[in-house]
């Protein structure tokens, strides 16, 4: 497949992916959250030194996060290359949401997945977003027993 072609997943490939990658993007977004809350100590802790015209703090604690924070963000950069080698595209990190192209019907479309759901049940229109998710018809899925 060349950089340009999109791979298309059968409802059967895009459950049985969305089962290998649902570990790693829970890791993915909890090194995200910690990330996050480091940001925000690091952005107090400046905001608190320009507004006293500087302080005393403790560096290597400061350092120690940061470090911690560039291994969190390696681990999210890993973690989102992977999933993105499979062809499934990550809309929201945040909230775990993965996209799978598709055609049904003649149509491109992505397989649309939620952290919390226990299968892929919806779909929606590439040019539409999560808030076009629309069931999927049990006529149009090409498997019968969801992946457990």
């Amino acid at each position: 497949m060349g950089d340009d072609e999109q791979r298309l997943f059968s409802l059967t490939e895009a459950d049985r992916t969305r089962a290998e990658l649902e570990p790693v993007l829970l890791e993915a977004m909890e090194a995200r959250r910690r990330a996050k809350a480091i940001d925000e100590k690091m952005t107090e802790l400046a905001t608190r030194i320009q507004l006293s015209g500087g302080m005393r703090f403790d560096y290597q604690q400061a350092g120690q996060q940061r470090l911690e924070q560039n291994n969190l963000e390696s681990s999210i950069a890993a973690a989102l290359e992977k999933i993105h080698s499979t062809g499934c595209v990550v809309k929201d990190l945040d909230v775990g949401l993965l996209d799978f192209p598709a055609r049904l019907n003649n149509e491109d479309i992505y397989y649309c997945w939620r952290v919390g759901e226990d299968r892929i049940r919806f779909y929606h229109r590439q040019d539409e977003g999560f808030a076009g998710r629309k069931p999927i018809d049990p006529r149009d899925a090409d498997y019968r027993n969801p992946i457990q």
